[in-house]
């Protein structure tokens, strides 16, 4: 079925037409004769591309290759003859056996360990350690192999940094670095799933020549190593959260971009252990590996859960996506924990069970834990206690309530984004000073400060007495602090993973008037014969369906609506055929209300069973569908509000404080909204289609709109709780959703720390669906799904709501409930990395309105540089000096062309932009900035130059326009004979960070709008020139200050054909839409 209006729900031909007449709608759009005639150029040049051959991929492969693939064995290995490596002649040394006894002591108390498959310790062959390690040191290391000789172990080890030897070190070594490559090797095969190590000795400080830090063979370095070299894996990324920086790790893989390394670790600017350079957050990778080196250094000690959460929320999880490995690997450090000595951080046992199933969605599952620090021998044990038991598939401990990240963090978080963005598209979307919102935001100029040692290296180093020491009274408070949060989780887990609650007779709810109407009953028997079909059933608690009472409806309905509901079954076709029509998008038989009250009541049912520990999620497979309708009045195929008849028994039943309600429906949850946007114990986010108000239902009225839109944020107590995040074009797909949940969506979600988290699961964003028009893949909800995991302890319900194509829709909640069920997430994969422009201004709005709200996201009140390079790239081949950034604009340059839009007669002081532009230099902001290819200019002296940098913009403006003829302004035409080979936007849209193609340069470059080529202009290679004489292409558009350049009939153009293109460059340079100037606003289809 074809639907042709997506701002309408439901139909015929038009599959809502017939069922809306007389219901209030939005205006048509009316388009003047200039536009229309630009559309038309835009259609018949859409007609050309869709005559090309084009390779269509199966949108649900990925899904249907996963069918076979379930929940998997964690495999555990560890060896307690690795307790025997000791340190002889100091025994209150930290890196001492207890680390490891205590340990698995820990995790056999919780019975962990009879729940893994255990692999048998296996010693690395010496070629698989020489593939990492140097002959001589290997060779050293042999030499003290069974040696009792203490005073020469001892001179040995006073060689290296913070190293003892021990007669059983050289074959503990060798055991600690097999194991660590036999569990890599068995997930990557597929014999596990998952897995953890508990070995040691440590490993990612061991170098290529020399011992360091408890460290002697590279762990982590040589599973990799092998993994990469054997073909078990082609992409590895490897998260070292240990609380130390892995230097020895980054340096084996410093060139190599088939791994991705990825550091937390305390800093302190260099102060802190190993005191190097290359810790910073500018040591990015060289050569094939730039940019596969990622550093988050932490500059004070105290950090906190929020902190690290930010870090994977806004930095490693968007680019672990982009880089899409095949296997991860974890140098987990416990060393961060409470009470560790080294650390001096502050995260909670609980923690390392989030940040390890928010890594469970990436390589298939492929994800192997390998044990490094960790000093406080109860938070090492409990953490890692937490580790593996996220690896087995049990919920994560919920946090409590956070604080804000702290300014510390953020200012990390921000140094290193902006030294990886020149590599990752992820990252393009972080505010810039060319945001039009700079002047609210802190501009932040990154730097590089060292303030660690600057003498030589030692050449001897202690081996006694070396380390830092607690007072009794501390390790009082620590195990006090401990025993507090240790008290509160609850390691229980319900005895069925999943409930599924289905009820056949909610199918007989049908338009009789119109059979295939898109809400059709095969919706609901869709999804579940495609659980049978993936063996899902067996595998669930298959619970009873049961009518919701009068009682739990009336809860959230009017009694009126309900009676009114009540009384369909007993009304005639043609009756309920009339009523129906005093709705929006309803139709009504006499079973209407039987399968309603089954809606609702099944979903109470999912509810109940998550509540009373019976299951540990619950699936909803249900119809009609519920968030548009309100208190009174059905709406949007929606008779009762399922998932609010829930949520408020919930509260009612179980005293719950915090329920946070998801809505991924392609619809604003209107009603869901309404009837909980005062009760600050419900926490209502959505993502939905908006398109400025024009989408169903903000074109209901007015009021709708307002409350769909992003500004939205509730009424009374419960402003803040809701969220909206409203996509303004169709075509959003994984990207979007992904930025979405990683922006707004999971940071909000953990401050508020739910007791239950519900699902209002439409899946009419899904790709091929007829009304929604976006296009996010099944094994994306499966990914969403297994993040919502982390929260409310794992208490999740899954509800059914829209979602029009059967086979996007079943295969969309299978991915689901496979992803309850603890089967590996698919891998999410798109032709595109980044989200649109768009998408990112939607973000940035909802960012904007939310932040008097929550304080998590105040990571984004922190504003970047325009331009890449500002700090030096680290490299070992020469010392890195502290750069300071300039901390002002040098100059200001003027185009001479107007902005966009503004008349002759217009001042551009009047205007809502005023253009002007920044040409950037290596040495800094230069004083000239290009308006046309052929360089036209307006310069500043260096007098200028001072007297601008006291003043404003438009101050400067102003007696520019006083010289009189000096200043002239020059009006674009908009009759450009040339506008028809004006081509329609690519799908990647414009990236005012690509560079020239011809010569590589990021300065003076310009969009060829045919063929959408980005080259330089006349003053820079002149090969936007040369393209137009050689193509013609005469319309350019100019990244500077987004003026259009016709080289045929050289004068700058502004009319409609190019505000597309306009706009796209408009969004990707300020963040907002270009306000349209040429008559009515109206939406190019």
């Amino acid at each position: 079925m074809v639907v042709t209006d997506e701002n309408k729900k439901g139909g015929k031909t038009n599959p809502e037409k017939d069922l809306l007449k007389g219901s209030k709608r939005a205006a048509p759009n009316r388009k003047s004769p200039a536009l229309l005639a630009a559309m038309r150029q835009a259609k018949q040049a859409h007609k050309k591309a869709s005559s090309r051959d084009v390779l269509v991929a199966n949108p649900y492969q990925v899904a249907e290759e996963s069918k076979g693939i379930v929940q998997g064995a964690t495999a555990m290995i560890s060896e307690p003859r690795m307790a025997e490596h000791l340190c002889h002649w100091d025994r209150s040394y930290p890196e001492c056996p207890e680390r490891l006894t205590k340990t698995v002591e820990r995790c056999k108390e919780l019975g962990l360990l009879d729940r893994c498959s255990t692999l048998q310790p296996y010693s690395a062959s010496t070629e698989d350690v020489l593939a990492i390690h140097t002959e001589k040191l290997v060779n050293l290391l042999k030499g003290t192999d069974k040696n009792e000789n203490w005073d020469q172990l001892e001179e040995i080890s006073s060689r290296y940094d913070a190293i003892y030897i021990h007669p059983t070190t050289y074959e503990m070594a060798f055991l600690a670095a097999g194991s660590a490559t036999k569990l890599v090797e068995a997930v990557c095969k597929g014999e596990a799933q998952n897995g953890m190590a508990l070995i040691r000795p440590p490993g990612h400080h061991a170098m290529e020549d020399a011992f360091c830090g408890y460290c002697f063979f590279n762990n982590v370095a040589v599973a990799a190593k092998k993994a990469l070299d054997n073909g078990w894996a082609r992409k590895v990324l490897v998260v070292d959260w240990d609380v130390h920086h892995g230097q020895a790790t980054q340096q084996q893989f410093y060139s190599d971009p088939r791994l991705l390394y990825f550091s937390v670790h305390r800093y302190e600017h260099g102060s802190f252990w190993p005191n190097l350079k290359e810790s910073d957050f500018n040591f990015v990778g060289a050569g094939p590996g730039a940019g596969c080196n990622a550093n988050v250094p932490l500059n004070r000690t105290g950090m906190g859960d929020a902190d690290y959460l930010a870090i994977f929320h806004h930095l490693l999880l968007p680019l672990a996506h982009q880089f899409q490995p095949d296997l991860v690997l974890v140098s987990a450090g416990y060393d961060a924990a409470i009470g560790c000595p080294e650390g001096e951080m502050n995260l909670t046992p609980a923690l390392y069970a989030h940040l390890t199933n928010m890594l469970s969605v990436l390589a298939n599952g492929k994800l192997a834990i390998l044990m490094e620090g960790g000093y406080c021998l109860r938070s090492l044990a409990e953490s890692a206690a937490h580790t593996l038991r996220a690896l087995l598939g049990d919920p994560c401990q919920p946090l409590g309530s956070l604080p804000a990240p702290s300014d510390s963090i953020c200012e990390s978080i921000v140094n290193t984004l902006y030294s990886l963005r020149p590599f990752w598209d992820v990252f393009k979307y972080h505010p810039n000073l060319k945001d039009e919102r700079a002047d609210q935001l802190k501009i932040h100029f990154p730097e590089v400060v060292w303030k660690g040692p600057d003498e030589p290296p030692a050449t001897v180093f202690a081996t006694r007495d070396c380390y830092p020491l607690q007072s009794d009274e501390f390790k009082a408070r620590v195990n006090a602090k401990l025993d507090s949060i240790m008290n509160g989780y609850d390691l229980s887990f319900p005895p069925h993973r999943l409930g599924l609650v289905y009820c056949e007779s909610m199918m007989d709810h049908v338009n009789e008037g119109e059979m295939t109407h898109v809400e059709s009953p095969k919706r609901i028997s869709t999804i579940y014969e495609r659980h049978k079909e993936f063996a899902l059933l067996e595998r669930c608690l298959l619970l009873q369906p049961k009518k919701a009472s009068l009682d739990q409806l009336k809860k959230v309905h009017s009694e009126s609506h309900v009676q009114r509901m009540q009384n369909t079954s007993l009304k005639s076709s043609g009756v309920l055929a009339d009523m129906a029509q005093a709705f929006n998008s309803i139709y009504l038989n006499k079973e209407t209300f039987k399968c309603a009250e089954l809606a609702a009541g099944c979903v109470v049912q999912a509810v109940d069973s998550v509540m009373t520990g019976k299951c540990q999620a619950a699936a909803a497979i249900v119809r009609p569908p519920g968030h548009h309708a309100s208190a009174s009045t059905p709406c949007g195929f929606c008779i009762f509000n399922n998932v609010a008849v829930a949520a408020q028994h919930a509260l009612d039943t179980y005293n719950l404080e915090r329920i946070l309600l998801l809505d991924w429906d392609v619809h604003h949850g209107n009603g869901t909204q309404e009837m909980f946007k005062k009760d600050p114990r419900v926490l209502y986010v959505s993502m939905h289609r908006y398109d400025n108000g024009t989408f169903f239902p903000a074109n209901i009225s007015t009021q709708e709109a307002e409350a769909a839109s992003a500004d939205y944020v509730g009424v009374g107590q419960g402003a803040g709780y809701c969220v909206n995040i409203p996509w303004n074009k169709k075509g959003m797909g994984d990207p979007e959703y992904l930025a979405a949940f990683l922006q707004v969506v999971l940071p909000i979600s953990y401050q508020f720390n739910p007791q239950l988290v519900l699902v209002s699961a439409g899946f009419d964003a899904a790709v091929d669906d007829p009304l929604g028009g976006c296009k996010v893949s099944p094994e994306m909800y499966g990914l969403m799904t297994r993040w919502l995991q982390g929260l409310a302890g794992g208490r999740l319900v899954v509800a059914l709501e829209g979602g029009y194509n059967v086979t996007s829709i079943s295969y969309g909640f299978t991915m689901c409930s496979k992803a309850l069920l603890g089967d590996p997430i698919a891998s999410v994969e798109s032709t595109r990395v980044a989200p649109n422009q768009s998408a990112i201004a939607s973000i940035r709005k909802t960012q904007q309105a939310h932040k008097p709200h929550w304080s998590c996201l105040k990571f984004y009140d922190y504003c970047l540089p325009n331009r890449d390079g500002e700090v030096p790239m680290g490299s070992y081949d020469s010392k890195t000096e502290t750069d300071e950034l300039d901390q002002a604009m040098s100059s200001l340059s003027l185009s001479s062309s107007l902005s966009p839009g503004v008349s002759s007669t217009q001042s551009p002081v009047d205007s809502d932009k005023p253009s002007f532009s920044e040409a950037s230099t290596s040495q800094g902001i230069s004083s000239s900035a290009a308006s046309s290819p052929e360089g036209e200019t307006i310069t500043l002296d260096s007098g200028e130059k001072q007297k601008a940098a006291g003043q404003t913009l438009e101050d400067y403006l102003r007696e520019l326009q006083a010289q009189g003829d000096e200043f002239s302004l020059v009006v674009p035409i908009s009759d450009c004979p040339h506008l028809d080979r004006v081509e329609p936007l690519p799908e990647k849209g414009i990236d005012l960070n690509d560079k020239c193609v011809g010569c590589q340069s990021e300065a003076e470059n310009w969009t060829c709008l045919t063929c959408y080529s980005v080259m330089c202009g006349r003053y820079v290679e002149g090969h936007m020139k040369l393209h137009s004489e050689q193509h013609s292409h005469p319309l350019v558009l100019s990244f500077s200050d987004l003026s259009v350049w016709c080289y045929g009939c050289e004068s700058y153009v502004d009319a409609p054909a190019v505000h597309e293109a306009k706009n796209a460059a408009h969004l990707a340079k300020f963040g907002t839409e270009k306000p349209w100037t040429y008559g009515e606003p109206i939406k190019m289809e």
